[in-house]
């Protein structure tokens, strides 16, 4: 049982610090960002595990971890307003070449990642040239550019 506590709260803890971190920390993950994520693998192990290193302790928490991940799945299917909690919503960053800056702060988002997803996508060389910036829940930016050009 206590493996099981265990599992539950660890995944509810990694949920809440990866929602709080946002969703363009995980879509622009840097070298640095990477080997953070392997320490965090490594002490979120040892949490789980503790000193039982058996294959049976680690299929157990396995399966506890895929479990709870599967009931959330089907609860962010039926419950929208969980599904929103969970996974966010599409955030508009730019509208008609405005950038809004309030929600770019939020979403820790600044001018240049916007325009270099606009060169990316469209070739955009100026703000005035976007018509919607839109941060989606996956962290990427898409553009959608001024019908002027």
């Amino acid at each position: 049982m206590e493996l099981f506590l265990r599992g539950v709260a660890i995944y509810l803890f990694l949920l809440l610090v990866f929602r709080i971190l946002g969703k363009r920390s995980l879509a622009e993950t840097t070298t640095f960002d990477f080997v953070l994520l392997l320490i965090i693998g490594e002490a979120t192990q040892q949490a789980l595990l503790g000193n039982d290193f058996s294959v049976t302790n680690a299929l157990v928490l396995i399966t506890v971890l895929m479990g709870i991940d599967m009931v959330f799945s089907k609860l962010k299917g039926r419950y929208k307003k969980l599904d929103r909690l969970l996974e966010g919503t599409p955030l508009i960053l730019v509208e008609h070449g405005k950038p809004l800056k309030g929600r770019m702060k939020e979403a820790r988002v600044d001018t240049e990642d916007i325009m270099e997803a606009a060169r990316l996508s469209h070739g955009l060389e100026q703000m005035k040239q976007i018509k919607y910036a839109v941060l989606e829940r996956d962290g990427q930016i898409s553009i959608i550019p001024s019908s002027s050009d």
